[in-house]
């Protein structure tokens, strides 16, 4: 019967995540290991379970922990995944820190706590700086959007890039490395981002890494780009995009389908004639042909690209709730399918505060459309249909739902 015995001259290392974040001072997540000096027939005679075809990966068959061998990677095509993977007792420890992204990932601790710490992690952590291992970075690009999403989660705690590694990252950027990227690849590392605290500095390190246009040139497109300074007083569109992404990540934190929603709201900015400048008539409308572009090339949920149009869509119109009649209203709501799938409309009232309080200086301000566009749509929800449509049936029974609807926003509003 297996065991969890490893040979003797196996050694167990916790690494990764949960050393530096231990470290950091905060909670840390999912632990992974690495095991030196054993096989992988040594790894199944214990009991563990492989789960990795490509890299030699196991689970711990009691607590389900992931356990992996040392391994060193030889780069063998272009991408993400075109590395060789050799593993053996033979590999050191230090090999295998080696082959990681940045330094502060490349820290291992022992079982008695001894920290192992060849590249300089910890003074990194202490430093607060994200910094490549080595020369290697370069031949993985889904490094490039690994270092921005750290720095979405890392910047609030005083994090900046290595200037050399910000070179690196421009250099792979430069030489066309990102188109080799698969989109759901990417579209994990944005959603991460968006589930960060601070969004923007996953926008702000792709720009500084020249990577911006490459993975989402809708967003890319919006810098530069001004508008009415009595509206947006920080001007530029771009930066509009990073304080509402900020600001829905402090009023939905970790929800990235509001984060997703918030980062496209203006798409359709970028797409006004330079004539039209400062103004942006029509932009609502413009937007959502760059939502569905930049939710099709990502592959983005269907529930997170929904979402996007409408709050791309509808965000004006919440804006001036007030002035809208009450049959304008209902008809806002059904256009968000708010009466069959209620969530929306609270999910679209929050992406509308964030871009309200996403400008410069207004981050505390009241936005009371929120408030009112979840009321109105209770009460409307609150009428039904067997109280005010008795012995109807098809669209007669449509038309009496929407009239009692409407009536009862109306009343609502005196």
């Amino acid at each position: 019967m297996a065991t969890t015995r490893l040979p003797e001259n196996a050694q167990v290392y916790l690494v990764g995540g949960a050393v530096r974040d231990r470290l950091l001072g905060l909670q840390a997540g999912d632990r992974d290991f690495v095991v030196v000096g054993a096989s992988v027939e040594q790894m199944r005679a214990a009991g563990f379970r492989q789960v990795g075809r490509d890299f030699p990966v196991f689970l711990h068959p009691h607590s389900g922990e992931e356990y992996a061998l040392a391994r060193t990677e030889r780069k063998s095509a272009r991408g993400h995944t075109g590395f060789v993977v050799h593993s053996d007792p033979t590999v050191t420890l230090e090999e295998d820190l080696r082959r990681r992204d940045f330094t502060i990932n490349a820290i291992a601790e022992a079982a008695d706590g001894c920290i192992v710490d060849p590249f300089g992690g910890a003074a990194d952590l202490q430093a607060r700086v994200l910094r490549h291992v080595g020369d290697a970075f370069v031949e993985d690009p889904l490094r490039v959007l690994r270092a921005a999403r750290f720095m979405a989660r890392f910047a609030p705690l005083g994090f900046s890039i290595a200037p050399d590694t910000i070179a690196l990252m421009r250099q792979m950027s430069q030489a066309g490395e990102l188109a080799d990227l698969v989109p759901e690849r990417i579209w994990q590392e944005l959603a991460k981002a968006l589930r960060s605290k601070q969004p923007s500095a996953f926008l702000q390190s792709l720009r500084a890494a020249d990577a911006l246009h490459a993975i989402l040139p809708e967003v890319d497109a919006l810098y530069g780009v001004p508008q009415r300074a009595e509206y947006h007083p920080e001007i530029d569109t771009g930066v509009h995009a990073e304080l509402v992404c900020d600001m829905a990540a402090r009023l939905a934190p970790g929800d990235d389908l509001i984060g997703f929603a918030a980062l496209c709201h203006d798409l359709g900015k970028g797409l006004t004639p330079a004539v039209e400048l400062p103004r942006h008539v029509m932009h609502e409308q413009r937007g959502i042909e760059a939502v569905l572009a930049a939710s099709a090339r990502l592959k983005v949920p269907t529930e997170h690209r929904d979402l996007a149009v409408i709050a791309c869509r509808e965000h004006l119109n919440v804006h001036r709730l007030d002035e809208l009649k009450a049959s304008t209203v209902h008809t806002l709501i059904a256009r968000c399918d708010g009466f069959r799938k209620p969530a929306r409309i609270d999910q679209l009232a929050t992406v509308c505060e964030a871009d309200k309080r996403g400008r410069a200086g207004l981050a505390d301000v009241d936005y009371p459309q929120a408030h009112e566009l979840r009321r109105l749509h209770k009460i409307a929800l609150a009428v039904r249909s067997t109280e005010v449509a008795e012995g109807l049936s098809g669209p007669a029974l449509g038309e009496a739902l929407s009239r009692a609807r409407i009536a009862a926003i109306a009343a609502a509003r005196d």
